[in-house]
């Protein structure tokens, strides 16, 4: 459910002029002091859309900032998922798009301008399970990649038997949950299979995919997250905050060094602290390397317009993204997000410095 934050302010148009000039040659600090603080930008809306992944983390980051920092702008975020986000920012229906997975190379014909990916956090994508007679549960890549192509469909299964030696399982069947609308979790987490079991997992990686009709779908993480609570049997892939929200059980996976990591933000922090930041600032820590590292992670981006339209809400904009670099990364982990690793950050504030305002 979105949340709206809504401040309004009255200001003569001349002291409204020096507020905007003054906000503007802020631009390069970061924290609430960076941001405007108790400089104020005139009364702005700022509207955004897309990841539920990272929803948990917006609103009370968003929420902050307008409480706090800029009481005269306005923010709302729909969680409405990755892919309806990126559409709702190239048909010009909101200012940002919240996003887990990049604009496909054959979609960018529809935005109108360059784009600029901002990393904003990252945290573990779970496979979550409901399987009342089973406490603990280790899964492979490749069982994984089994079970979700309805390979594997039993919970007595021998893979599953393999991977959790001396553990009871039942002859339960097993239900896979998945999501129903274009989701970057879904791509992060394809992705994650097409790189770690490629011989077993054949149904590709992308917003959507075309799962077997044995399986059920669900809009949005929460979605997932409830079907996967209210049905005895059943799994699916979750961020790790709604599945800690929803109380729900997960699933400890063996990474690519073969060891067994329950998904946590410090297994979050060193399979992102290990991957490689691309030119265009977007990391793949999929199945990445290292003892520590909980391979199905997902870093989650803002997507904006290089060129803003708008005076007012690029500056504001431009304000938002540093207070979410700035003071939004120590309120992370309490939101059961893991902040940026430093160098990474980084070229995520240098992003910032790109946006181009009229």
């Amino acid at each position: 459910m979105t949340n709206r934050f809504r401040r309004y302010a009255l200001a003569p148009l001349a002291v409204m002029m020096l507020v905007v000039a003054g906000a503007c040659s802020s631009t390069k600090s970061n924290g609430a002091a960076n941001t405007g603080g108790s400089t104020q930008l005139p009364s702005t809306t700022l509207a955004g859309s897309g990841s539920s992944f990272q929803d948990a983390f917006d609103q009370q980051v968003f929420r902050d900032f307008t409480n706090d920092v800029q009481k005269n702008v306005t923010v709302n975020y729909a969680p409405t998922g990755s892919g309806q986000g990126q559409t709702d920012l190239a048909g010009g229906l909101v200012d940002f798009a919240g996003s887990d997975s990049l604009v496909a190379p054959a979609d960018l014909s529809k935005f109108k301008g360059p784009l600029l990916y901002v990393p904003i956090v990252s945290a573990p994508i779970t496979i979550s399970y409901h399987v009342s007679s089973v406490a603990k549960l280790t899964l492979s890549a490749s069982t994984i990649a089994k079970i979700f192509s309805s390979k594997v469909t039993k919970w007595n299964a021998p893979e599953i038997g393999a991977d959790n030696p001396g553990v009871s399982l039942p002859s339960t069947t097993i239900v896979v949950v998945h999501r129903s609308d274009g989701s970057g979790t879904t791509a992060n987490f394809t992705k994650y299979l097409t790189e770690a079991a490629p011989s077993d997992w054949t149904l590709g990686t992308a917003k959507t995919v075309n799962w077997a009709t044995s399986t059920i779908g669900a809009e949005k993480n929460t979605g997932v997250a409830d079907k996967i609570k209210s049905t005895e049997g059943a799994i699916g892939y979750v961020d790790f905050s709604d599945a800690k929200a929803a109380g729900l059980a997960f699933a400890s996976v063996k990474n690519a060094a073969g060891k067994v990591v329950a998904p946590s933000l410090a297994g979050a922090t060193a399979a992102m602290a290990s991957a490689p930041i691309s030119a265009d600032v977007t990391v793949s820590p999929m199945n990445a390397p290292g003892a520590d590292a909980y391979p199905i992670t997902s870093p989650t981006y803002t997507i904006v317009y290089a060129t803003q339209k708008d005076h007012a809400k690029g500056t504001a904009l431009k304000a938002l993204l540093e207070y979410v670099l700035g003071t939004g990364q120590d309120k992370a982990a309490g939101l059961d997000y893991a902040k940026l690793p430093d160098a990474l950050l980084a070229k995520a504030k240098a992003q910032v410095t790109k946006i181009v305002v009229p």
